[in-house]
């Protein structure tokens, strides 16, 4: 019978090629909400397209480990998330990473469970998000790298204070104990990250607009002195 399936060009028996090397031929995919983040709310745009609002004004944020129970087919696995719990309104805001990119979590694991009513978000917003908030909300306190993240979840308006604040230190750095006449290559790699963000994002896109244009408005008065 080996002999007879390889003569066929098969190396497997039917059953184990089905159930052990394609067992999940199509990976599942949760719906993702939409992350715009204001200097003092976070807008959450849901799967279905109606708004979450929630304002951060006294807001205290925290993260932990949870589990989701996710439904694929006919299967129910509990999967590890990342929780990003804000509290300080009447309930709880609980963000999370996207569940089929987490571990599978054996019964025994105990670890609390998302409330079915949480954001399910991409990674790199949650992250950046979490950062955010965790930090105290301080653009002052971001690094240009940190900024660059930031844009990517930023309303359009917000994206435009962060490139300013992203070219006010860029402008530190560069001209920093040094002439006016240096600086412009300078400027560009100080700006790297956030030209790298662009490229990807359109609200980074205009972030960077933004700080293009403060730093042009820097140099002019700059060579006036």
């Amino acid at each position: 019978m080996i002999g007879s399936d390889a003569a066929h060009g098969r190396c497997y028996y039917p059953i184990v090629a089905r159930t052990a090397l394609y067992r999940d031929p199509v990976p599942f995919r949760t719906a993702r909400a939409e992350v715009q983040l204001e200097h003092d709310e976070l807008l959450l745009e849901m799967p279905g397209g109606w708004m979450r609002r929630h304002s951060l004004d006294g807001v205290a944020a925290s993260t932990a480990d949870g589990v989701v129970a996710a439904k694929h087919e006919a299967r129910v696995q509990r999967r590890f998330v990342r929780m990003l719990i804000l509290e300080g309104g009447n309930t709880p805001v609980v963000v999370i990473t996207p569940p089929e990119q987490g571990a599978v979590a054996p019964n025994v694991v105990r670890v609390p469970e998302a409330p079915p009513e949480s954001a399910i978000v991409d990674v790199r917003a949650w992250e950046a998000l979490a950062e955010w908030l965790l930090s105290g909300g301080r653009l002052s306190a971001c690094s240009i790298e940190d900024l660059a993240r930031l844009a990517c979840i930023a309303t359009p308006q917000f994206a435009v204070l962060i490139g300013e604040v992203a070219a006010q230190r860029a402008l530190e750095l560069a001209w920093g104990g040094s002439g006016p006449l240096r600086g412009s290559a300078d400027l560009d790699t100080q700006l790297s990250p956030l030209v790298n963000a662009a490229r990807s994002s359109p609200r980074a896109g205009e972030a960077l607009v933004s700080a293009l244009a403060h730093i042009a408005g820097a140099k002019r008065r700059r060579y006036r002195l």
